[in-house]
């Protein structure tokens, strides 16, 4: 039980980690419980803002992923590397890609909910 507690202590401080060192992180975890928030007040569904928590949590772990990638490069070379600028780059869009899937599930379900 130990080593579970320890485990969920090191996740945490990884989240915590990113939480101070990437703003992009700060921002996006703030417009996701804005989302939240507004789906409350307006009353949205619960099937609807269970798809906006989905599309929140999948930019956040993207995010969280760039960011240990980019530290992981960082490590292996410090220098500027245009190899290691690409994958930065590619990891980037990754989180951009999801960032365009969430803002696409919202349209879909703000659409949904005010065209019925």
């Amino acid at each position: 039980m130990k080593q579970f507690r320890e485990s969920f202590g090191h996740a945490f401080d990884g989240l915590s980690y990113v939480w101070r060192e990437e703003r992009n992180f700060r921002i996006q975890v703030l417009l996701g419980a804005l989302v939240v928030l507004g789906m409350f007040l307006v009353d949205f569904s619960y099937e609807a803002m269970g798809l906006a928590v989905v599309a929140i949590v999948l930019v956040l772990t993207a995010e969280t992923i760039n960011t240990a990638f980019e530290d992981t490069l960082d490590v292996i070379d410090p220098n500027h590397n245009a190899r290691i600028g690409k994958i930065k780059d590619i990891a980037a869009g990754v989180v951009v890609l999801c960032v365009f899937g969430a803002v696409a599930i919202g349209f879909f379900v703000i659409f949904s909910y005010f065209s019925l």
